[in-house]
């Protein structure tokens, strides 16, 4: 695949976004800088294997819509909603290397999620279809035992320019600003009534404020 050769990679920003915040928001913005990717895919989850039941798929869809409007660095990418069954990663990826052949593809993920990587559908195939980005949270530190510290050992580049000249097969860890920023705290206290303004766009905030999406069930 030698033409992929100095092809600026896309990233693969997926996650149930429910809802998206300020602090996904930021990420993909350092991350599309740092790492001067070409665009960055927004991906919302059908049916994360590994959460429980979450909002409605399309006012997710939404959502993301709203958050990333006027941004032509990102993209909203709904192949994963209408995709049956499970929303695993590694079907994603295959999906997005049958379109992109030849380009570098960067799996876009968070410290926490790359520590729960043994668990992913398929894990160890990942790097057959794309990069990995890891976003470097502080207090985190990137294992090196175990079958992680074995795949960094192995695959781990500190140069960014090194995810232009391949396709797939190399991790990198890169540092990000990270506003703590919690989904689940999100929609527990817009439940209880508190005004999520200041922690995502507001146009964002105002859709939910007037679907009332999030507001406590009797």
């Amino acid at each position: 695949m030698s033409g992929a050769l100095r092809m600026r990679p896309i990233g693969i920003f997926g996650g149930t976004f429910d809802p998206v915040h300020y602090g996904h928001l930021r990420t993909a913005l350092e991350l599309w800088q740092s790492l001067d990717l070409e665009r960055v895919h927004f991906v919302p989850s059908a049916q994360p294997p590994q959460k429980g039941p979450i909002t409605d798929s399309q006012l997710r869809l939404k959502l993301v819509a709203a958050a990333i409007e006027g941004e032509p660095q990102f993209v909203l990418d709904a192949r994963e909603l209408k995709r049956e069954g499970p929303s695993y990663t590694i079907d994603t990826l295959a999906s997005f290397r049958k379109e992109f052949p030849r380009q570098p593809l960067c799996l876009l993920v968070g410290m926490d999620a790359f520590l729960g990587l043994p668990t992913w559908h398929r894990w160890d195939e990942l790097l057959d279809f794309a990069h990995m980005v890891v976003a470097h949270r502080p207090g985190w530190k990137a294992p090196d035992t175990g079958f992680l510290g074995d795949l960094l050992r192995a695959r781990r580049t500190q140069d960014p320019a090194a995810l232009h000249t391949m396709p797939a097969g190399r991790v990198h860890v890169q540092p990000v600003t990270q506003l703590e920023i919690s989904s689940t705290d999100l929609r527990a206290s817009i439940a209880a009534g508190l005004d999520p303004k200041f922690l995502m766009p507001d146009n964002v905030r105002r859709i939910i404020l007037e679907t009332e999406c999030y507001a406590e069930t009797p």
